[in-house]
């Protein structure tokens, strides 16, 4: 058996006025998805435990199978994982954002990606914050575009952060880190200002029209997590493909290969295509892979509903389209569709509700044909409803979703 999950992140929404009270998902074409709801099951899990707060990192380690509750120690080391930084026991990791700050007290999160920033320009300027910042107690480390890491070695992993996804358009100063020995913190964040105000990179992103990464924005902190191996727990060789680090270090404490692609941005940019080959050529090799999307959920974040139906078609054609088309070729297969969390563009950050997933065998009799499309209306709909969600991924494993 292959088994294959496909996963748009914050395809889930709300119903919107603007879209007639559809959702992004409901609004969408999306034909690849709604054969999977239509011909297989159709249902809703619950991701986000109660008292966690929403989020790509709570959300996926549920996919993965693992209880947030038990794991989940911050978004930081699970990133660190990806980058190849090892962690000491007394290290904290946080995720390092680049940011753009306004208003005339430059008090304002005016992007929390510093209006997506590349790669190459964003590695320019963490290699030159290492240097002027850099030392035995605080490490940058470049990642991907505006996500970064922080390391604070024998830090604080008790201080009290906010994502800046969940602040955009509003005061900043107030959400920066607070609680046990924030002054360290906090200290490093004035001293970056400096070294960002006249950077070249900065410089030109001016003069071309672009937000620049005027400071940095440490959040998601936390020690190393322990974890079992998800290949070990169910016997599989699998893959981890994502633009993110964060997925693609879930991947490694989960014992999944990472697959790079080429062109892989975590935006709507990013290589749709590219992804689903990969994903079809380890499946050859491989008894599981793990394919995530970050542009719906960057949309959502943009309060962009065209672009975050764009985005969901884009993951329907090009991701779920070829994938399922080349399984044709490595039956039996089990193939489930999903959305990790809501990201409402009525409130551009993430939520708590259930989001729909939808799964389709090649082996007939475990398709109770629940569902006539994939939506979150007709997850609803089914009486599915898997909470907590972590044991979506043993009942996937073992074919047991319609019991």
């Amino acid at each position: 058996m292959k088994y294959v999950i496909l996963l748009g992140d914050g395809m889930a929404d709300r119903p919107l006025a603007e879209l007639g009270g559809k959702t992004p998902l409901q609004a969408a074409r999306t034909p690849n998805m709604d054969r999977i709801a239509g011909t297989g099951l159709v249902g809703l899990v619950d991701t986000i435990p109660e008292g966690l707060q929403p989020g790509s990192d709570v959300a996926n380690l549920s996919v993965l199978g693992y209880d947030p509750r038990l794991v989940y120690s911050g978004r930081g080391p699970l990133e660190a994982a990806n980058m190849g930084v090892r962690l000491d026991p007394e290290d904290v990791a946080f995720r390092c954002n680049l940011v753009t700050l306004g208003g005339d007290g430059l008090d304002i999160m005016d992007s929390y990606s510093a209006g997506h920033i590349g790669t190459d320009e964003a590695a320019e300027i963490i290699a030159d914050l290492q240097r002027a910042l850099g030392n035995e107690e605080f490490r940058f480390h470049p990642g991907i575009s505006y996500r970064h890491l922080l390391v604070w070695k024998g830090g604080s992993a008790s201080l009290i952060t906010t994502p800046p996804h969940d602040i955009t358009g509003q005061n900043a100063t107030s959400r920066l880190p607070k609680g046990d020995r924030e002054e360290a913190v906090l200290r490093l964040i004035r001293n970056a200002a400096p070294v960002l105000k006249d950077h070249p990179v900065n410089r030109r992103r001016i003069a071309n029209g672009k937000k620049p990464a005027n400071s940095i924005w440490p959040w998601g902190q936390g020690h190393a997590p322990l974890i079992v191996p998800l290949t070990e727990t169910y016997g599989l060789r699998g893959g981890m493909i994502s633009a993110v680090d964060l997925l693609n270090g879930m991947g490694v404490y989960a014992g999944l290969k990472v697959i790079r692609v080429e062109g892989a941005t975590g935006f709507t940019d990013t290589n749709y295509i590219g992804k689903a080959e990969k994903a079809l050529d380890a499946l050859k090799e491989m008894d599981f892979i793990f394919v995530h999307v970050e542009a719906p959920d960057e949309m959502g974040h943009a309060g962009d509903i065209e672009g975050k139906i764009k985005a969901i078609e884009d993951f329907d054609e090009k991701v779920v389209g070829t994938v399922l088309r080349g399984l044709e070729t490595l039956k039996p297969y089990r193939v489930m569709v999903l959305s990790d969390h809501p990201t409402p563009i009525s409130i551009r950050t993430h939520s708590s509700e259930p989001s729909p997933f939808a799964v389709l065998s090649s082996v007939s009799d475990e398709n109770p044909c629940r569902g006539a499309s994939y939506s979150e209306s007709e997850g609803k709909k089914s009486g599915i409803l898997l909470s907590p969600g972590h044991h979506l991924m043993e009942r996937f494993i073992r074919g047991r979703l319609h019991a």
